[in-house]
């Protein structure tokens, strides 16, 4: 495989080492930018949608296009790459808040990264603004497992926009797709993903038992809940990743 090797690349605050195949960027990523910032709108700004469950390497992947993207797109094509994970409630919203589960009344905090610990009214707001305005994107930092808020400002004419739950097809959520003028979708096995995701919490900072029980309680309803409620109709280019780490092209 020819790879790119990106060492030392910042993801959500956590410093990882990234190999990347060239010809997955160069022949199908790059292209179905392309596609996106060439599509008729009525507006100035163009979004794509990188989506998929939680631990399949979607900030990661996302974090490549924007290095491989300012180097390769052509020109006048500027690009920009945020998450959703900035509009995630402050840590101290999540640990007052409750919500009733199948375990009782537990702090949103115990279910950190479900639909409901998300300020969609404030994602949407942003997104509804930055089709024609420079916005300032909130980011998330995993070191501090908390938003930061206004840190991101927002001006290119070319945005990705990578988060779970961007075709959640639920209240609240389902609108949001009408942003989009290009979707593609990030998958990969159950098993794997179940692996990526315990590591994650291991990497930033949980014992592995406690990553284990996150995983039970949070993550895996997660992923379920991803791959069973959103509106997968909408997406236009399906990648797989393989237990080797590579990504290839597939169907749903």
């Amino acid at each position: 495989m020819s790879a790119w090797r990106f060492a030392e690349m910042l993801v959500n605050g956590l410093e990882v080492e990234v190999d990347v195949d060239r010809r997955l960027v160069e022949e199908t990523l790059l292209p179905a930018l392309d596609v996106a910032a060439s599509r008729p709108r009525a507006q100035r700004r163009a979004f794509v949608f990188l989506v998929g469950p939680p631990g399949v390497g979607k900030s990661t992947l996302a974090a490549v296009l924007a290095e491989a993207g300012s180097r390769r797109l052509p020109a006048p094509t500027r690009l920009d790459v945020v998450g959703i994970d900035g509009f995630h409630f402050p840590q101290s919203h999540l640990e007052s808040h409750h919500v009733r589960t199948s375990d009782g009344t537990v702090p949103l905090s115990t279910i950190k990264g479900a639909p409901e610990t998300f300020d969609v009214e404030a994602l949407a707001e942003h997104l509804a603004a930055a089709a024609d305005q420079d916005v300032v994107w909130p980011t998330y930092d995993r070191r501090v497992h908390d938003v930061v808020a206004g840190t991101h400002p927002l001006s290119a004419d070319l945005v990705v926009i990578e988060g779970n739950w961007l075709l959640l097809d639920e209240p609240g959520w389902r609108d949001l797709a009408r942003h989009a003028h290009y979707v593609v979708l990030l998958t990969a096995d159950a098993d794997l993903l179940r692996d990526r995701l315990v590591e994650r919490k291991v990497r930033g900072g949980l014992t592995p038992a406690e990553a284990e029980a996150f995983y039970e309680r949070s993550d895996r309803l997660n992923v379920q809940r991803v791959m069973g409620s959103s509106d997968f109709s909408k997406v236009d280019l399906t990648l797989v990743v393989q237990a080797d780490g590579s990504i290839q092209q597939g169907e749903m």
